[in-house]
């Protein structure tokens, strides 16, 4: 319950801090930082994504030659009771 109340009073001053002072009369008007700050990250996210999702397929595609290995490799006789 705890961190439903805290959650919803950081979302409440977020909302605040982004809300333009002039318009209605109170907030910090943040809205234009806030917009930049996205411009700037979105890129950067967006490289960082990327970067992950190339290293996610070259695993795929390194693991797929290694099961079609596996698969197309004879398979041994098993040893008949000799103990």
């Amino acid at each position: 319950m705890k961190s439903l109340i805290i959650g919803i009073v950081i979302l409440a001053a977020a909302a605040f801090a982004i809300i333009p002072g002039g318009e209605y009369g109170f907030g910090l008007g943040w809205g234009g930082y806030v917009l930049n700050f996205l411009r700037g990250g979105v890129p950067v996210i967006a490289v960082l994504v990327g970067l992950i999702a190339a290293f996610i397929g070259i695993a795929d595609m390194k693991d797929r030659a290694e099961a079609k290995k596996e698969k197309s490799k004879p398979q041994e006789p098993a040893e008949k009771g000799q103990d």
